[in-house]
C-alpha cells in the first residue's frame, strides 16, 4: 500500500512538472497572498486570484479561456481582493518555472463594479509591464522569462501612480515560444482594490480583450526562434505599455 502510495505521489509529481506552472503567490506592500491551489476543488478555498484549474498551457489565442485561464471562475464567498494604493509594486511568484524562452506580460482591466461578479472576458485590459528578448538573439539571447527564472522565479510590476481608484483584475501571462510554432500562454489573475487620488483611466488602442488581442498571425505568437539564429528583434503581442 506504502509503495502503490509513493508511486501515485511521483505519478502527480511528473505530471506537474510536465504541465508547466503559474503564479502560485503573490506579494504586495510586504503581505503574502496565496494564490489558488490548482489540482484542487474550489470549494473551501480563499484567495485574490481567481480559479486556475491546471498547470497546462492554453496553445490557442482565440481560447474562450485566455483571459485568466481555465476556468478563471470566481470563489463566491470565498474571493478576495487586495488593496493596493496606486504606485505599489506586485510581486508574482511561480513555481519551478521551466522555460527561458518568451516574454513576461503583466495587464490590469477595470471591473467597474466588483470584480468578484465580473467576467474577465468582458472586460477591456491595458498592459502595464513587459519584457521580450532582452539582449542577444532569438535562440539564444537573454529573455523576460530567462529573469523570471533568475530572479527565484518571480516579477515584479508597479501599479501606475496615475491610475484612478477602484476594483480591478490584474493579469500576469507568459508567453512560452520554446516549441516551434507552437505558443503556449499561462495566464493567471487576481483581484485588487486600488487606492490614490489618482484620476487617470487608459483609452483607444491602449486596450483590448482576451481572446481578441492576440493571432496566430502575430510574428510574436507563431514564431520559429530556432530559424532565426542571429535576429535581435522581437514583436511582443498586444497593445504598447500604459505608463499612466
Amino acid at each position: 500500500m506504502f509503495a502503490a502510495a509513493a508511486l501515485a505521489t511521483l505519478a502527480f509529481g511528473a505530471i506537474q512538472v510536465a504541465a508547466h506552472g503559474g503564479v502560485l503567490s503573490y506579494s504586495i506592500n510586504g503581505q503574502t497572498y496565496q494564490g489558488f491551489k490548482s489540482y484542487n476543488t474550489p470549494v473551501g478555498q480563499t484567495s485574490i486570484q481567481r480559479e486556475w484549474d491546471t498547470y497546462n498551457p492554453l496553445t490557442d489565442p482565440t481560447d474562450p479561456s485566455l483571459a485568466c485561464n481555465s476556468n478563471g471562475a470566481s470563489l463566491g464567498s470565498g474571493q478576495l481582493s487586495a488593496t493596493v494604493p496606486a504606485g505599489s509594486k506586485v510581486i508574482a511568484y511561480w513555481n519551478q518555472w521551466p522555460h527561458t524562452i518568451g516574454p513576461v506580460m503583466v495587464y490590469m482591466a477595470n471591473c467597474n463594479g466588483a470584480c468578484t461578479s465580473a467576467t474577465p472576458s468582458s472586460l477591456e485590459w491595458f498592459k502595464i509591464d513587459e519584457a521580450g528578448l532582452i539582449s542577444g538573439d532569438l535562440p539564444t539571447g537573454t529573455w523576460g522569462q530567462g529573469e523570471l527564472v533568475a530572479n527565484n522565479n518571480s516579477w515584479t510590476s508597479t501599479i501606475p501612480a496615475s491610475l484612478a481608484p477602484g476594483e480591478y483584475f490584474i493579469r500576469h501571462e507568459l508567453l512560452a515560444i520554446h516549441t516551434s510554432n507552437q505558443p503556449q500562454f499561462y495566464p493567471e489573475c487576481a483581484q485588487l482594490v486600488i487606492t490614490g487620488s489618482g484620476s487617470a483611466q487608459p483609452s483607444g488602442s491602449y486596450l483590448v480583450k482576451f481572446p481578441g488581442a492576440y493571432s496566430m498571425s502575430d510574428p510574436g505568437v507563431n514564431i520559429d526562434v530556432y530559424a532565426e539564429s542571429g535576429v535581435t528583434n522581437y514583436t511582443i503581442p498586444g497593445p504598447a505599455v500604459w505608463q499612466g
